[in-house]
């Protein structure tokens, strides 16, 4: 199971029995999960009792599973009863039996066998766009529209990585302030430990994370209707416009939203078509889909080639062998880049960069992992990826931070007697200001002084 799969499947288990019914409403709804959220056994259980006039019995499906798979049986079993699909009768005189569940049976029958007037699977338009939209244009839309979004993340590098032309719009960045990806810090987004591992992902994964944000947002926004326009944009056809006029208003308010992202295009609000890019009619299928297609495009972290870019040498420097705006940056929140060339830009993980980085919430492993993943072919031939110093360094720093806490204070030694120091010592305890103390050299350190030190001058006034 796919992350992207994981995410969605995770949010459609936690929802009510009575949400998921209305949800199957919609033959668009039921292929999809069927296709993308269930397991191979899943599937055939599902298949085998599609078109049965009877419920099956418990020993008839079991007859299906060698006695050595039990354990993926049950497992089957009891995520399609999580998921509402399948429901288990008990009718007096007659064995335990398994059937699947309305309004999953009659949708999923219909999906695939076609007919009906549900317009599940979207309306195309019955007349020809003016100005026609190629798939070329889509992808240049969604990838720069995407684009916008990641460089809005990463922006706090101080780098313009939002192109001429992109609108990203408040109801984005609040998503992303509430999804808890990026932190305001001044006029300026930080990212956050959460943002960068969002930035790891795949593009699908990507998309489906945003859209689970989006789903928990909408407050106002009936989150069936919401979920229905997902999978039935994730039913069209890449290159294809649609008719505006059998959407709800959720649904069409949901076209402004998903524009900002670069998931639909439309002309303008008012426009009676919509076309769904390569974002939209990837979201039931396979995440390496997006990258597979040559007239797609690759997450905005990789090259253009599709293969690694970043070289480290054991004196950690980096190489990064990208023109990418999008991908400078990503390396500026942990290196410290010093040149650039038309091809490359060169710098050095320090100390201080790593710090910086942990600092914002990105972790070591995190930092290790984006490394890995975006190394050159050339780096790949050796084993392990990473220089091994490299690596341990980088998690050292953290480590460093992690066991060393700087606290400003006062230091207080050189005592004339060691009463006075235990005197002192207790009272700084006592009015909760002291941090550290060696008995044996008669030293202790506090926050705060003046009553510490008042204290100290009035007994050596009246112990003179």
């Amino acid at each position: 199971m796919s992350g992207s799969t994981l995410r969605s499947f995770e949010y459609l288990e936690g929802l009510p029995g009575t949400v998921l019914n209305r949800l199957y409403q919609q033959p668009s709804t039921a292929l999809a999960i069927f296709r993308r959220m269930l397991p191979h056994l899943a599937k055939t259980f599902v298949m085998g009792m599609l078109y049965l006039s009877h419920p099956l019995p418990v020993s008839d499906l079991d007859s299906w599973v060698r006695p050595d798979s039990r354990r993926e049986r049950d497992q089957a079993i009891s995520l399609l009863e999580r998921l509402h699909i399948l429901r288990t009768t008990a009718d007096p005189g007659k064995p335990r039996a398994y059937t699947l569940t309305n309004p999953f049976l009659g949708s999923l029958r219909l999906a695939l066998t076609g007919g009906g007037n549900h317009n599940s699977f979207g309306v195309p338009c019955n007349t020809p766009d003016k100005h026609p939209v190629s798939i070329a244009q889509l992808d240049e839309y969604a990838r720069k529209q995407w684009e916008g979004v990641l460089g809005y993340m990463v922006g706090s590098t101080g780098v313009n990585l939002i192109d001429e032309g992109v609108r990203l719009s408040d109801s984005v960045k609040n998503l992303l302030r509430e999804g808890g990806l990026v932190k305001p810090r001044g006029k300026r987004a930080e990212i956050t430990q959460e943002g960068f591992a969002f930035i790891l992902q795949e593009v699908n994964e990507q998309v489906w994370t945003v859209l689970i944000y989006y789903l928990e947002a909408g407050t106002n926004m009936d989150s069936v209707d919401i979920l229905s326009f997902l999978f039935l944009l994730g039913s069209l056809e890449l290159g294809q416009d649609y008719s505006k006029a059998t959407l709800t208003p959720t649904q069409l308010q949901m076209l402004d939203d998903l524009s900002d992202f670069g998931i639909v295009y439309q002309r303008s609000p008012s426009s009676s078509r919509f076309y769904p890019t390569r974002l939209a009619t990837t979201l039931t299928s396979d995440a390496g889909a997006l990258r597979g297609v040559s007239a797609g495009f690759d997450s905005a972290l990789r090259a253009a080639d599709g293969k690694g870019f970043i070289v480290i040498e054991t004196n950690y420097r980096v190489y990064a062998y990208t023109t990418s705006q999008l991908q400078i940056a990503i390396l500026q929140l942990f290196t410290r880049l010093s040149t650039r060339y038309p091809n490359m830009v060169a710098g050095k993980i320090t100390r201080e960069s790593i710090r910086r980085a942990v600092g914002m919430g990105i972790t070591s492993e995190q930092i290790i992992s984006f490394l890995t993943t975006h190394a050159h072919p050339q780096m790949r031939k050796n084993n392990p990826v990473l220089p091994p110093t490299v690596v341990d360094q980088i998690r050292l720093w953290q480590i460093e931070g992690e066991r060393m806490k700087a606290t400003p204070g006062f230091l207080f030694k050189d005592f004339l007697s060691g009463a006075d120091y235990e005197a002192c010592c207790t009272y700084a305890e006592e009015i909760g200001v002291l941090v550290w103390k060696n008995d044996n050299r008669r030293m202790f350190f506090v926050t705060r002084y003046e009553q510490v030190a008042a204290y100290l001058k009035n007994r050596t006034k009246k112990n003179p």
